[in-house]
C-alpha cells in the first residue's frame, strides 16, 4: 500500500554513518516499534554501524525503558546528542545509554533542547549553525565543557564561542540529519499525519522539514492508517509529501503508562476536582511559597520536581485557572502533570509545537519560571544537570537553560540539605538531624545556570527551601525569609558553611504555609 510498510523494512533502508533525528520526548510520543526494530537489525546483522542519533528531548522513559535504549548498542552509536536522557530512581540499574556515556563508549553531549530544534531549522535552510546567547556561561559555553558529557565528545567539539556585532555568542555549526524517525496518531495512504490522540506535536514537522531538505528519509510511527484525502487538512501537521514510509503500531500508548487518556490529548476536559493534591509535607510548603510569587494573569514556565507542584498549589486555593503554564513540550494551560505523563498537560488551552515554545522561552515571553535545583553555590550558580557519582539520576539539562537564559523572574526550588530529618508541625519547621549532603556548596559540579550572567543582566532570582527563602545578590546568596522554627544562625548559615548570609531585617515566613488545609491564597 505505497508508503506503508513494516518497521524492521524500513530500519533496513538506514544506512551506516547517518544522522538519525528522533522526535520524542521522554516516554511522550516515542516511536518505540522503529527504534526497537533499529536495535535489533544492528544485533542480528550488525547493521547499520556508527550512527549519530539526535534527540532534542529524551527517546524512552525515566526508568531508562525503550526509546534510546534499543539503541545502547557498541557499534550501532557513534555519537549521540540528546537535551535530555533516561534518568531514574537509584534503586534500579543504571540504564545502559548512561553506561556507554560513563565508560566513555560513546561520544555524548548535552545540548539545551532549544538550541538542537534551532539547529534543525537552521539545516532546513541550508544557513551555517546557530548564533546564540543561550548557554554562555554554562557548561554549554566552550570555556567550560562545551555540551560534553564524556572524553571522547570533548575531543570532537560541536560549539565554539565566537565575536559577532560588538559581542560574544555561542556558535553551532549545523549537524544536517539523513533519518528522521517521527510518530503520530493517524497517517493516510499519502503520509498526510495527524496528532488527536498525542500530548504534544513535540517538534516532528522540523526534523521533517530539515531531513527533506537535506534529501533524507522520513519515517513517521503511527497507530492507525486511513484513507487518502480522509482527513482535515487543518487537523494535518505534517503533510505526506515529507514522509517517505510508514509504520504501523496500533498497540502505541501516550506515555510508557497511559495507553489514551483523552485529557491529555484534549479531546475531553477533565472536572477540577479530579485531579488529586499533592500530600501535606515538606515539598508542598516549598511549592506553597513558591506560588506566593504568582499574582492572577501570569504566563508562567513550569518545570520538574518540586516546583511541579505549584499547579496543585493553585488548585487546592480554589483558583486553577488563575495563571497560564507554558511547558516545553508545547501544552499551553490547563493542568501539567507529573510522573510517566511529564511532559503532557489536561484541559489545556492550546498545543504549541515545541521549536515555536523554545523560540517564547528564549526571548523570555513569560512572566516567571519555577524550576528546581540540585545545588547551589555561593555565587548563585545552579546545577541540575550532572551528579558524578550518580549521573543517571539527572536527566540533563532539558528546556532549562533555554528557559533561563533571559527570564525576567526565576523561583528555583529545593531542600536546604540533602538526606536532612525535619520535623513539621503547625508550628514551623525544626531540623532534627542535619543532612549528610550539603546542597549550597562552594563550586557547583555542573554550571547549569551562571548566577554571574543573571545578575549582569539584572534577573530577579529566589531560592525557595524548607528553612528559608534566599534571594541572588550582589554580594552572594542572602535568606531574606525565614521558616518558623528554623534557627538561622545554626540551620542556615552554620548549615551552609556560610555561603548563605540572614539579612539583618529577614521576615518570617508566613505561617499560612504550615496549614494542613488551604492556605489562604489569592489572585
Amino acid at each position: 500500500m505505497g508508503k506503508l510498510v513494516s518497521a524492521e523494512e524500513a530500519v533496513a533502508r538506514i544506512p551506516d554513518g547517518a544522522v538519525v533525528t528522533v522526535s520524542s520526548s521522554s516516554a511522550l510520543g516515542c516511536p518505540d516499534r522503529v527504534l526497537r526494530a533499529l536495535g535489533e537489525r544492528f544485533a542480528a546483522e550488525g547493521r547499520p554501524r556508527g550512527l549519530t542519533a539526535i534527540h532534542p528531548i529524551a527517546a524512552g522513559d525515566m526508568y531508562g525503558v525503550g526509546g534510546m535504549e534499543h539503541l545502547a548498542q557498541d557499534g550501532l552509536l557513534d555519537r549521540v546528542i540528546a537535551g535530555s536522557y533516561p534518568s531514574g530512581p537509584s534503586s534500579l540499574p543504571m540504564p545502559e545509554i548512561w553506561r556507554m556515556i560513563v565508560e566513555d563508549r560513546v561520544a555524548a553531549w548535552n545540548v539545551p533542547s532549544g538550541i538542537l530544534f534551532d539547529m534543525h531549522r537552521e539545516a532546513a535552510a541550508r544557513r551555517p549553525g546557530v548564533l546564540t546567547r543561550v548557554g554562555l556561561e554554562t557548561f554549554v559555553d566552550p570555556r567550560r565543557e562545551g555540551c560534553a558529557m564524556n572524553p571522547r565528545a570533548a575531543a570532537r567539539p560541536i560549539v565554539r564561542r565566537v565575536e559577532f556585532d560588538g559581542g560574544e555568542w555561542l556558535f553551532f555549526p549545523n549537524i544536517p540529519p539523513d533519518v528522521c524517525i517521527l510518530r503520530a496518531t493517524t497517517a493516510d495512504e499519502r503520509g498526510n499525519l495527524t496528532y488527536e490522540h498525542e500530548g504534544a506535536y513535540l517538534g516532528g514537522l522540523e526534523q521533517a522539514i530539515a531531513t527533506r531538505c537535506n534529501g533524507g528519509l522520513v519515517i513517521a510511527q503511527v497507530k492507525r492508517l486511513t484513507a487518502a484525502g480522509s482527513l482535515r487538512p487543518h487537523d494535518v501537521r505534517v503533510p505526506g509529501h515529507l514522509v517517505d514510509l510508514i509504520v504501523l503500531d496500533p498497540d502505541q500508548k501516550q506515555t510508557t503508562e497511559t495507553p489514551h487518556d483523552p485529557a491529555i490529548s484534549g479531546e475531553i476536559i477533565r472536572p477540577w476536582s479530579s485531579f488529586s493534591l499533592p500530600p501535606h509535607g515538606v515539598e508542598k510548603v516549598i511549592a506553597r511559597r513558591a506560588a506566593l510569587e504568582l499574582r492572577a494573569g501570569m504566563t508562567a514556565n513550569l518545570g520538574f520536581g518540586i516546583s511541579a507542584l505549584v499547579p496543585r498549589i493553585l488548585l487546592e486555593e480554589g483558583h486553577p485557572q488563575a495563571v497560564t503554564w507554558a511547558i516545553e513540550q508545547g501544552a499551553v494551560g490547563g493542568m501539567p502533570l507529573g510522573g510517566f505523563a511529564f511532559g503532557c498537560a489536561s484541559n489545556a488551552d492550546a498545543f504549541v509545537p515545541s521549536p515555536q515554545q523554545f523560540v517564547y522561552f528564549q526571548g523570555a515571553g513569560f512572566d516567571i519560571a519555577f524550576l528546581s535545583f540540585l545545588e547551589v553555590d555561593r555565587d548563585g550558580n545552579v546545577n541540575v544537570s550532572r551528579l558524578a557519582k550518580k549521573p543517571y539520576l539527572t536527566a540533563g539539562c532539558g528546556g532549562f537553560v533555554d528557559i533561563t537564559a533571559h527570564a525576567r523572574r526565576i523561583v528555583f526550588s529545593g531542600w536546604f540539605e540533602a538526606g536532612a530529618e525535619v520535623a513539621l508541625d503547625a508550628e514551623g519547621v525544626r531540623v532534627v538531624r542535619p543532612g549528610r549532603f550539603p546542597k549550597m556548596v562552594d563550586a557547583v559540579e555542573h554550571v547549569t545556570f551562571s548566577g554571574a550572567r543573571a545578575r549582569a543582566q539584572g534577573q530577579d532570582v529566589l531560592y525557595v527551601t524548607e528553612r528559608c527563602v534566599i534571594r541572588l545578590t550582589g554580594s552572594g546568596l542572602l535568606a531574606t525569609e525565614i521558616m518558623p522554627g528554623i534557627d538561622p544562625a545554626r540551620d542556615i548559615e552554620e548549615a551552609s558553611g556560610g555561603r548563605v548570609r540572614v539579612a539583618p531585617d529577614a521576615a518570617p515566613m508566613p505561617r499560612s504555609l504550615l496549614a494542613e488545609g488551604p492556605m489562604g491564597w489569592t489572585p
